[in-house]
């Protein structure tokens, strides 16, 4: 899952220098964006387009949506009913090519609930069949395909995870993978942003009755199939982790080794699994390679945390090769730097850095023309 706060429970080969060199930085603030630690610009992703997306948290830490188009126009947007107070707010986590967009709302409860939200700036509100209605609890809207079904999932008043796909006309199903836990903090989630493609195959994770993750890839026509990365853990906070699925079946993710260390992956359609890890990825727990993005090529980008728990931006090409690179500003203590989470088929990349004063700031990597 390519969200920060993934779910609630838990909480080689170098581009020549000419690749890695072709390539210009664009550093954005959302408008209204807070400028104390904690705060800022996260920008969520990208499309075919150029339009980046996301969210923004102002100065009192209420989040707020927003469209950047590719000439530098902002849009910005709450959800009805979202809360007004730190940690509320609107939360924007897909676009689909028509520029819709998915994504959720914290209300003032601090209940979670999903929206769509049309090109022309018209929102409906949505709630999954069985999601709670308490503090923590809701409906998590992640993804939305060409098609305009949205998928995530929601947390029932147990506190147990379901995933779900709502169709254009409002219509729901709910589904949860077989080997799913159903204690609290367990459950199918989905990965976010990119995890739905056209044809209507869903990729996630989901958190069996040890606490321990595993992959999962649902066919539209409702088949389940379970997987691991090889060398994932089997300990409870441990296992494999899914970032999404491309219209080629490809999926990305990550993988917590018994170390607690992560390690990129790539499923390929035939199943195939590859392993890796980037250059300068460190080999402590809680550092290594971070995989977020995958575009229609097969293009990998995510992050790495090196030995002194810094963040630097990866992007891995279909055939193995890596470039890395960090965002202009982007602090070098722990916790800080580069943070890439989409990559659209023309190559750009866009994601968030954290500066030195633990700020956060949208960025676009684009290839030089």
């Amino acid at each position: 899952m390519s969200r920060c706060q993934s779910w609630k429970l838990m909480g080689i080969l170098l581009l020549s220098c000419a690749v890695a060199s072709g390539q210009t930085f664009t550093v954005f603030d959302a408008p209204g964006a807070g400028t104390g630690a904690g705060q800022g610009t996260l920008s969520e992703g990208i499309n075919l387009e150029g339009t980046t997306f996301g969210y923004y948290l102002d100065s009192n830490s209420v989040a707020h949506g927003f469209l950047r188009f590719s000439h530098g126009f902002f849009i910005k947007f709450d959800a009805p009913n979202a809360g007004t107070g730190a940690g509320q707010g609107t939360f924007a986590f897909s676009i689909s090519p028509e520029n819709e967009i998915a994504g959720d709302y914290i209300d003032g409860k601090g209940v979670t609930h999903g929206f769509f939200r049309s090109f022309f700036g018209h929102i409906i509100t949505f709630d999954a069949p069985g999601a709670g209605s308490s503090s923590g609890e809701g409906t998590l809207a992640l993804n939305i395909n060409p098609e305009g079904t949205i998928a995530g999932y929601e947390f029932d008043s147990s506190d147990v995870a379901h995933a779900f796909l709502r169709h254009r006309d409002g219509s729901f199903i709910v589904f949860d993978v077989p080997h799913a836990g159903t204690s609290a903090g367990q459950g199918t989630g989905t990965a976010s942003a990119i995890a739905l493609n056209q044809e209507g195959t869903l990729a996630g994770a989901y958190i069996d009755a040890n606490n321990v993750l595993h992959g999962y890839v649902r066919a539209s026509d409702g088949a389940v199939t379970e997987f691991d990365a090889p060398g994932a853990g089997t300990g409870p906070g441990q296992g494999t982790d899914v970032d999404g699925v491309n219209p080629q079946g490809t999926i990305p993710g990550v993988y917590f080794d018994s170390s607690g260390v992560l390690h990129g992956f790539v499923r390929a359609a035939d199943s195939t699994i590859t392993t890796f890890d980037s250059p300068g990825a460190g080999s402590g727990a809680a550092q290594g390679t971070v995989p977020q993005g995958l575009n229609f090529e097969g293009a990998i980008t995510g992050s790495y945390i090196d030995a002194a728990n810094v963040a630097h931006g990866f992007v891995r090409s279909p055939e193995g090769e890596f470039a890395t690179f960090d965002a202009p500003g982007a602090g070098t203590s722990p916790g800080q730097g580069t943070f890439p989470l989409l990559n659209n088929a023309e190559g750009a990349i866009t994601g968030y850095d954290v500066d030195t004063k633990g700020v956060s700031h949208g960025f676009l990597r684009s290839p030089r023309r």
